[in-house]
């Protein structure tokens, strides 16, 4: 079976690339504040990309999760804040929107998305539980033409800049993970405040959110009923999306590196040119390949959202390899690299953010262990996990 990218594959490849190379590698200092890349967004939009996951009938391009991927590991070569920044036309939030909210807030909402005019945030974490959805606190009250809103949300992206936030929540106090539903805010709204930011090693911001009695048009509630398989069926688009950053950023670092093995001389001879060293770059170009072969075929199994066990896979290996080879690299330039005088700096803070987004490590492989325990077959892998 042979992976090959066709032709508008490529062409925006080259696009995205040409893109990235020239004018974001020369702003990458801008971000590391936590001041939200707008300049790179619009540029993105201006040549597609943020369309690409938005539906056909809404102006966007439709295109499968594995373009997406492709794109945003193009993108993570590069800035790490850009990347996580474009994730959210393309991630979960997005896809929650065209597969379950109503046609008018679709309408409303998706078009500014292709054009970065519409920037989408997820909120799932709260103070007392992350992956533990089922324990969320955060409830939804349905009234005969309204539901109101109360709870804190944390670690969340984009909170100052968004224009829509999908909020998981319990829907009338149904306890475990019946009850969890979710609703579509707009920041506008009053009871809606940020009550506390947090700047991260990767150089983007995250904040805590509180709703208090917020009202909200019955519509947007957008999932009520058995909301918690279709949000976590929806949120295994993430499980590609963000080790997709992390393979950007893995293979950034190794390009680094591999430049700087070729420059720098050590004992009168380049040190690319010493046993250590090599086996050093092959080690990380193997593990750099090996991810990027299971992620690719993990997002290739969207219809529309990817395997769940796949996904969670793919998630595991890239984001664990990408902090391995992005201290490698770092380890690489010797004590260059633990300056920002390197971009190799860059690639390793953000790469640590990885394995904690998106559904933590230890979760996932908690997820993987009782998938295999309970269901793999007597004739092995042959017929399980296959494409």
């Amino acid at each position: 079976m042979k992976l090959e990218l066709n032709d508008d594959q490529k062409a925006i490849l080259d696009t995205v690339r040409q893109l990235a190379q020239t004018k974001f590698r020369q702003r990458v200092s801008k971000w590391q504040d936590g001041t939200f890349p707008y300049e790179n967004l619009k540029e993105l939009g201006e040549i597609g990309v943020l369309g690409m996951a938005v539906p056909e009938e809404h102006g966007g391009l439709g295109l499968p999760v594995l373009d997406c991927v492709l794109v945003l590991e193009e993108v993570a070569k590069v800035c790490y804040v850009t990347a996580m920044a474009a994730m959210s036309a393309m991630g979960a939030q997005n896809r929650i929107i065209a597969n379950f909210a109503p046609e008018e807030l679709r309408r409303k909402f998706l078009p500014g998305v292709i054009t970065g005019e519409t920037i989408l945030a997820i909120c799932m974490t709260e103070p007392h539980a992350g992956t533990d959805v089922a324990n969320y606190k955060t409830n939804t009250v349905v009234h005969d033409d309204r539901v109101v809103l109360n709870g804190t949300k944390t670690l969340i992206s984009r909170a100052d800049e968004a224009h829509c936030f999908i909020v998981f929540t319990r829907v009338d106090n149904k306890p475990g993970r019946e009850g969890i539903g979710c609703v579509l805010v707009e920041p506008g709204t009053p009871g809606f405040e940020v009550t506390a930011r947090y700047h991260t090693m990767g150089g983007e911001n995250l904040a805590e959110i509180q709703f208090r009695d917020m009202e909200l048009p019955l519509e947007n509630l957008i999932i009520r009923e058995d909301g918690f398989k279709k949000l976590l069926t929806a949120f295994n688009t993430q499980r590609c999306m963000n080790p997709s950053v992390s393979l950007g950023l893995a293979e950034g670092a190794f390009e680094e590196a591999v430049k700087y093995v070729r420059q720098r001389e050590i004992f009168g001879r380049p040190t690319g040119s010493m046993q250590g060293m090599r086996w050093k770059i092959a080690d990380m170009a193997r593990e750099i390949e090996v991810a990027r072969s299971i992620l690719y075929r993990a997002a290739a199994t969207a219809d529309p959202f990817p395997d769940p066990y796949l996904a969670a896979i793919a998630k595991i290996q890239t984001n664990e390899m990408a902090i391995r080879v992005t201290s490698d690299a770092l380890q690489v330039h010797g004590g260059y690299g633990f300056t920002d005088e390197y971009p190799v700096s860059h690639f390793y803070r953000g790469a640590r953010y990885g394995t904690l987004g998106g559904g933590a490590t230890e979760t996932l492989k908690d997820l993987v262990g009782k998938r295999v325990y309970d269901a793999f077959p007597e004739d092995g892998f042959l017929s399980f996990g296959m494409m």
